[in-house]
């Protein structure tokens, strides 16, 4: 079992914290996209304003801005100080807190956020159940993530994997999960379901390919109306809340 130069056996987040990861959210359809998922996320936290709330692996800062300028009281851990690069604006303003620290242990006492959230992670990580249970361990109220559904257009992501690597050139493999099998583990630590959100029907290599996000929103707002989002749509932001 390897450790890698973080000390740390879990840290997809380098990459997902990385310039080059960023990229693939560049552009008009890209912006497009962390929207959709900034809407679903502001709406998901409203019953906790002004929450602390720690972002698990949030070095990307694709929620960071807005959870700031929303009022949560924000905290970003990451698996090594290079995860700070994308945030740093907000650290350097004290706008935001950043440490370091490992995934599978994280720093904290027990129930020290009222939110805890984790986007772009839980598809890259080995030993999710042991990451689930940090999630929930350190969070009082809530824990809201993002992953990939099996049950999506995603069950055609072997036949697209070698498009999307041709096109994207910095995609990885990842991990699809049944929202059932999230939810059993969930409910071991103490965790039910609350709410969650489908973001796209259309897979968003597809969308990338057509680069007009004008386009990709009346399709998908017609894929939503007509049900297929709620019934195939990925990747889905789920939100557990504590039961006791």
């Amino acid at each position: 079992m390897s450790v890698t130069r973080a000390g740390f056996l879990e840290t997809a987040d380098i990459e997902t914290s990385s310039g080059d990861y960023a990229s693939r959210f560049a552009g008009e359809v890209g912006r497009w996209f962390l929207q959709v998922q900034e809407a679903a996320t502001l709406e998901l936290l409203a019953p906790y304003p002004g929450a602390a709330t720690l972002d698990v692996g949030g070095g990307h800062g694709q929620t960071a801005d807005a959870l700031v300028n929303n009022g949560y009281r924000l905290t970003v851990l990451g698996s090594d100080p290079v995860c700070k690069a994308r945030i740093a604006h907000l650290v350097e303003q004290g706008r935001c807190a950043f440490d370091v620290g490992d995934i599978l242990n994280l720093p904290y006492p027990d129930r020290a956020f009222d939110v805890v959230i984790s986007y772009r992670l839980l598809s890259h990580v080995t030993r999710w159940q042991a990451f689930l249970s940090e999630l929930c361990r350190v969070a009082r109220a809530a824990v809201i993530l993002d992953y990939p559904e099996v049950h999506s257009i995603n069950y055609i992501e072997p036949l697209l994997f070698r498009y999307k690597k041709k096109m994207e050139g910095n995609t990885r493999p990842y991990t699809s999960y049944k929202q059932a099998d999230l939810l059993n583990v969930f409910e071991r630590f103490g965790f039910a379901y609350a709410d969650s959100r489908r973001q796209f029907f259309v897979p968003m290599v597809l969308h990338r390919k057509l680069k007009n996000a004008n386009l990709s929103s009346a399709v998908e707002r017609i894929c939503r109306v007509a049900g297929l989002t709620n019934v195939l749509g990925s990747p889905v932001i789920l939100k557990v809340v504590r039961r006791d």
